[in-house]
C-alpha cells in the first residue's frame, strides 16, 4: 500500500513580488490561450483564474494573504485589455466591447475567489488579534 503525503513547502513561501509575478504570468497566459483558440475568454480562463486566487494563498509566506486576494482581479483586468489590444488592434469600440465581455464571463469566478480569498484574508486576521474576554 502507498502513503499519501501532503505536499510540503520547503522555504518561507513567496514573498509579495513573487505573488504578483506568479499570479499576473498565470493568468496572463491562461488568457492567451484562450483567447487565441477561442477569441473569447471562457470557464478555462475562470478556473485558472481561482487556481491563481488558490496557489496565492498557499504559497506566499505568512502576512502575504492581502496581495494573494487583491492580484488576480487586476492582473486579468490588465492582460485582458493586453491581449485584446493584440488581437483586435486598436479599434476602441471593439476592444471596449470584448474587454466588457471578459469581464462579464468572468465575474463569477473573481467573486467566488475573492470572497473565499478574504474571509482568509479577514480569519486570519481576527485570530491574530487578542481577545477581549471580560475578566472578573
Amino acid at each position: 500500500m502507498s502513503t499519501v503525503t501532503k505536499l510540503q513547502i520547503q522555504g518561507p513561501g513567496l514573498k509579495k513580488e513573487g505573488i504578483v509575478v506568479l499570479q499576473t504570468l498565470f493568468i496572463g497566459f491562461f488568457t492567451f490561450v484562450e483567447l487565441w483558440l477561442r477569441g473569447g475568454v471562457g470557464i478555462f480562463t475562470g478556473v485558472m483564474i481561482l487556481g491563481a486566487f488558490y496557489g496565492g494563498l498557499r504559497l506566499g509566506r505568512p502576512g502575504t494573504t492581502y496581495v494573494s486576494v487583491v492580484t488576480p482581479p487586476l492582473a486579468f483586468a490588465t492582460q485582458a485589455i493586453f491581449w485584446l489590444l493584440i488581437f483586435d488592434g486598436f479599434r476602441p469600440s471593439r476592444v471596449g466591447i470584448d474587454f466588457i465581455a471578459a469581464l462579464a464571463s468572468q465575474a463569477p469566478f473573481l467573486i467566488i475567489g475573492a470572497i473565499y480569498g478574504w474571509f482568509v484574508y479577514l480569519n486570519a486576521k481576527a485570530k491574530s488579534k487578542p481577545s477581549k474576554a471580560r475578566r472578573v
